[in-house]
């Protein structure tokens, strides 16, 4: 990163990749900022509506002839661009061989990061969660903190909650090392499981970059209890600095006490099922307690939180049927739904609907994504998302499908909407749609669908 870079120079500030959730917060805290934001993204969304309606000009060609053209001057632009944007991206080279400042979304973080008292949320599982709870917890305790977050936090609507310029909350993420960028005062890993092995080829090149990102951690650490890594300790077991006990779920409703090294708080009210989110917000409500925020004003903030779209959001709730949308792209996310969804519906079947996403992924973990699936009564796959990858040889839904059906004979690989609909049994049965792909958008069109097929 050039260090010399210093962005309030630039009144322009080009996204390639605008409409990834990571890149639009950005471009909505510039555009609130008062400069101007243009952009290319591959496809229209609602992010990208919502930024063009916030005069943020964007297009979804690749051609050099669609950047506006007071955006080509090298003097009063700034051009960020996201990693999963191919090496051969025409406007991408257009900056690069005309000698413009280019840095990395995570460059840029690391630059605001550096004026700012930063909260940082690392970790391979759970950091949208935390960094959004955490988020929620500083806006309603009257702590002004700007949070860039990596999902649409439902209390706002948005992936950014606008602040000062002087508190941060950043998702600390761990692909291509990206966390190595930031300048983290309070920071938190939520977890170290093995992930984009594309880009560590091991799990202990993962864990090595975790504790370097560990050791750029200005004032306090908090660490996953049983983690390899040392720091303040949070989770379920007696011997934790930060203890969540007597976890409860009633209507609903998970309330939990909390154990901090100097006091105790009970029957906080989390709106969000499932052991994992529990500590999640055990993570969050240990960051801001140790920054000054009574665990009173914790506790009243928490009960507000209203979520985040995809991450376990039931989409149909019926006597018989229920449908649940969520993130989940990993094995150990998916065992986290499975272990949500028995606690909630113990008596009903459980189908779900995967796309895999990445074929490295797939390939690196294909025992655990079948152990994982296998847990459920019906498994319907699609295929695999590619995302920022090229296909690879013999890995594809039909393989994944193949090694499951040695743990679970009920398993599908389906192409199209009216195939999934075909295969949903809507009595007595819970439906979870996981992944990280498109599968975030088809969920509208099943509701659609569904809705001639069950009385909702």
């Amino acid at each position: 990163m050039n260090k010399a870079v210093n962005i309030s120079k630039y009144n322009n500030i080009y996204f390639i990749g605008i409409g990834g959730i990571g890149m639009s917060a950005l471009a909505k805290y510039f555009v609130a900022n008062g400069k101007n934001v243009a952009g290319y993204d591959k496809t229209a969304s609602e992010i990208t509506n919502s930024l063009e309606k916030n005069n943020a000009a964007i297009h979804f060609t690749d051609a050099i002839e669609n950047i506006p053209l007071e955006f080509k001057d090298v003097n009063t632009t700034l051009v960020i661009y996201t990693p999963a944007i191919p090496k051969e991206h025409k406007e991408l080279n257009y900056f690069l061989n005309n000698h413009f400042v280019v840095l990395k979304r995570a460059e840029i973080l690391g630059l605001i990061t550096k004026e700012t008292f930063c909260f940082a949320v690392a970790g391979t599982h759970g950091k949208t969660t935390t960094s959004s709870i955490l988020g929620h917890i500083l806006k309603q305790s009257n702590v002004n903190a700007t949070a860039f977050l990596g999902g649409i936090a439902s209390n706002y609507n948005s992936n950014l909650i606008l602040g000062s310029d002087k508190i941060s909350v950043v998702e600390a993420d761990e692909y291509d090392r990206s966390f190595l960028k930031l300048n983290p005062n309070i920071a938190c890993i939520t977890s170290t499981d093995a992930d984009h092995l594309d880009i560590y080829g091991k799990k202990d090149a993962l864990l090595k970059s975790f504790k370097d990102f560990a050791n750029l951690v200005n004032n306090q650490l908090f660490v996953t209890y049983g983690a390899p890594i040392n720091g303040i300790t949070y989770g379920f077991e007696a011997a934790a600095d930060y203890q969540a006990s007597n976890v409860q779920i009633k209507n609903g409703i998970t309330f939990f006490d909390v154990k901090t090294p100097k006091e105790t708080i009970q029957n906080i009210a989390l709106q969000l099922p499932g052991n994992h989110n529990t500590l999640n917000t055990l993570a969050a409500l240990a960051m801001a307690n140790s920054y000054g925020v009574s665990l009173e004003k914790i506790k009243n903030a928490i009960a507000s939180f209203e979520g985040i779209k995809r991450r376990f959001n039931i989409k149909i709730n019926t006597k018989d049927f229920v449908l649940i949308d969520d993130y989940a792209h990993h094995p150990t996310e998916i065992n986290a739904v499975f272990q949500t969804v028995s606690v909630l519906y113990p008596n009903k079947s459980k189908t779900v609907i995967f796309q895999p996403h990445l074929f490295s992924r797939t390939r690196d973990f294909i025992e655990e994504f079948t152990t994982s699936l296998a847990q459920f009564d019906k498994i319907l796959l699609l295929d695999i998302y590619p995302a920022r990858e090229l296909p690879i040889q013999g890995i594809t839904s039909n393989w994944l499908a193949e090694k499951t059906l040695k743990t679970n004979k009920n398993v599908l690989v389906i192409k199209s909407i009216s195939q999934i609909i075909e295969n949903i049994t809507t009595e007595n049965n819970v439906v979870s749609m996981l992944g990280a792909g498109d599968i975030g958008v088809m969920i509208d069109t099943v509701i659609h669908k569904l809705n001639t097929k069950i009385l909702i």
